[in-house]
């Protein structure tokens, strides 16, 4: 597929991007190759390829969820500007 000058500088516009008029013809060729992957990628048969979130048959290596006692409250809470009852004070911001 053949991008001409006016569909390039309509999608920079759509991008925000600021091309120079000079390097349009460059990027439309650029734009052109890209498609043309996408499309040739396109009339790959995948009937019966089993879609797939990962390449590699991997595992996610997690650690055991445990419970474990706050032991630095003490320590933040000394450093804080306002707490009372264990709990941080903060200003209203509803009324």
């Amino acid at each position: 597929m053949s991008l001409t000058d006016d569909q390039v500088r309509n999608v920079a516009r759509l991008a925000r991007l600021g091309l120079d008029d000079a390097r349009i013809a460059e990027h439309a060729g650029e734009l052109s190759n890209i498609i043309d992957v996408f499309e040739s990628l396109a009339q790959v048969d995948t009937d019966g390829v089993e879609p797939m979130a990962h390449p590699l048959d991997l595992t996610a290596r997690l650690r055991p969820d445990e419970a474990v006692p706050v032991t630095t409250r003490d320590a933040f809470q000394a450093i804080a500007p306002a707490v009372a009852d264990g709990v941080y004070l903060v200003p209203k911001v509803i009324e």
